[in-house]
């Protein structure tokens, strides 16, 4: 059978999709709303469309809600190479200037927002603000999963993208992941919301880019390019930071939400959210939103 086209992840719907340039490579956003700029990070197994539920409700209060494909996934190019932190936050920022925006608050779930915890360290001229939501600091992260025992065994899935043809098995994987992931109410699983993530994980060269950037950030201590990463974002974040957490996400302990604290030295709001697991905006939709417009209407407030 021939593999789907990446086509298929440019989803009808209250949205305008486009097609940018940004650090060498063309990357798929759906942009919705006029206003100051939010930029919608996803994470895995997941592309651009994890975050329908927030794009309208953040246009309608007074933004220009976008959504990124990211490097490797949904209809983004899919290069073979610039699987790591730091050109993913060269090509957020990219895009940021591609879009003709100047200052933008970036929210991220799981892999994105690894990534929107470090745009404040690596391009403190577009970020205004941050909401990583799923993931704590990637310091505190790297630290847990190698020095914390019940952490280390929720790192598994880190461990198994490490081995051969662990690219071949994302898409048969995607199921299975969503279910162990989420908190105990599964009811956001519907049969659209699998066969579409299972679809673009069998994009071809998708479940190449999940595993390499899964392997780096595993590796990344190993390398003089990780160790520096590692480095630059201890660097304390001085823009506004909301960190919402599932009470049930057995991918991370929720203990280290509160140990981000000490790598942020601007205003920090953080949420826990009661039976809800590492799909935060999916699992809790109205929450999430409700908790995204209220901190944006403090800190990066629409006209």
């Amino acid at each position: 059978m021939n593999p789907p086209d990446a086509a298929a992840a440019l989803v009808e719907g209250p949205w305008e999709h486009r097609f940018v340039s940004a650090n060498g490579a063309r990357f798929h956003v759906t942009t919705t709303g006029t206003g100051p700029v939010v930029v919608f990070v996803h994470g895995y197994p997941q592309f651009w469309w994890s975050w329908r539920d927030q794009l309208p409700a953040v246009a309608a209060a007074g933004y220009r809600a976008v959504a990124v494909d990211l490097r490797g996934f949904g209809a983004s190019d899919k290069p073979p190479t610039g699987y790591d932190a730091p050109t993913a936050c060269d090509d957020l920022a990219a895009i940021v200037r591609s879009l003709g925006a100047e200052q933008v608050a970036f929210v991220g779930l799981g892999l994105g927002a690894t990534f929107v915890w470090s745009m404040p360290t690596h391009h403190p001229s577009v970020t205004a603000a941050v909401a990583p939501i799923g993931m704590p600091h990637p310091a505190v992260f790297h630290h847990s999963m190698w020095r914390h025992p019940v952490q280390w065994r929720a790192n598994r899935y880190l461990r198994a993208m490490q081995a051969p043809f662990a690219s071949e098995r994302q898409p048969p994987s995607v199921a299975r992941r969503l279910a162990a992931w989420s908190g105990p109410d599964h009811g956001w699983m519907t049969d659209e919301v699998v066969d579409r993530y299972t679809e673009a994980m069998s994009f071809p060269f998708a479940g190449v880019a999940a595993a390499e950037y899964h392997r780096w950030f595993y590796r990344c201590r190993l390398t003089p390019t990780g160790l520096r990463y590692l480095q630059r974002v201890k660097t304390p974040i001085e823009v506004p930071v909301l960190h919402l957490h599932g009470s049930a996400d057995p991918t991370s302990l929720p203990t280290m939400a509160a140990e981000c604290e000490r790598h942020v030295s601007g205003p920090l709001t953080v949420r826990t959210v009661p039976e809800v697991g590492a799909f935060v905006p999916e699992e809790a939709p109205e929450g999430t939103t409700r908790e995204l417009i209220d901190w944006l209407a403090v800190v990066h407030p629409s006209a």
